[in-house]
């Protein structure tokens, strides 16, 4: 069977897109080089911030995005998959552009939580204030009958402060610490049954012996559909429908 080429529009940050196709290559089956996947890897750090066009009007990210998923289906990529959250937000703007399909993170992520846990449970998202507001796992969620729970503003200023720790290159115990404690005090306080760490930069740091509930890796969730459609396990994704998502009301914080 004819092996089909990953594309991954990545730079949003490069700690992140370097995480992805690590977690791709644990996920692949294989005793060699040969038995790897074929991955290109666009990642270009220059895209504009997601959360600071998606809440203050700033430079839209789209006419990136859609440079970059060009250059993929260009370079043979059968199917692209993105390891930023937010940017998902954009690109129902982006599959437009490409005859490739894109294939969606946080739908992988929520179809995922709805096998793992029961009809109408809650479950938190730490994410970058972009996600949170544009309400992209908000969507997801409710579409598979799950409850999202998003975090109190001092909580999600932290969880905001240690998204931009990790993209400065910080992956420290002080900042696992931090991470770890803002995820304990979200599920005390919310009573979430489930967490996400919606942002590509947050699986870095937080895993998932640090909290007491399921806590759910979107980037491994990727990796791991993303390897069963290369292996042609699975077939390629229908190209995104989704209506773009409307700017988000303001509110603090960088994707």
């Amino acid at each position: 069977m004819t092996r089909r080429i990953i594309g991954i529009l990545g730079g949003m940050g490069p700690l992140a897109t370097a995480d992805l196709y690590q977690k791709i290559i644990a996920a692949t089956p294989a005793s060699r080089d040969q038995d790897h996947l074929h991955v290109i890897i666009d990642a270009d750090p220059s895209v504009p911030d997601r959360t600071e066009a998606l809440l203050y009007g700033g430079p839209d990210p789209t006419p990136w995005l859609v440079a970059g998923a060009r250059r993929l289906e260009q370079a043979g990529a059968d199917f692209l998959i993105v390891p930023c959250n937010t940017a998902h937000a954009f690109l129902p703007r982006v599959q437009p552009a490409v005859r490739i399909p894109i294939l969606s993170m946080v739908r992988e992520t929520a179809t995922w939580l709805a096998e793992q846990v029961g009809p109408g449970q809650r479950v938190g998202v730490l994410a970058t204030e972009g996600t949170v507001r544009s309400r992209l796992y908000h969507q997801a969620l409710e579409a598979v009958g799950l409850q999202p729970v998003a975090p109190e503003p001092a909580t999600q200023a932290e969880v905001s402060a240690v998204i931009a720790a990790v993209k400065a290159g910080h992956v420290d115990a002080a900042v696992r610490a931090r991470i770890r404690a803002a995820a304990l005090a979200f599920v005390e306080h919310t009573g979430a049954q489930a967490l996400i760490a919606a942002c590509t930069e947050l699986p870095l740091v937080l895993e998932a012996t640090d909290v007491p509930v399921l806590l759910a890796d979107p980037t491994a969730l990727l990796a791991r559909a993303a390897v069963a459609i290369a292996l042609g396990q699975r077939p390629l994704p229908e190209p995104l429908q989704e209506p773009a998502v409307a700017q988000a009301e303001s509110c603090g914080g960088h994707a």
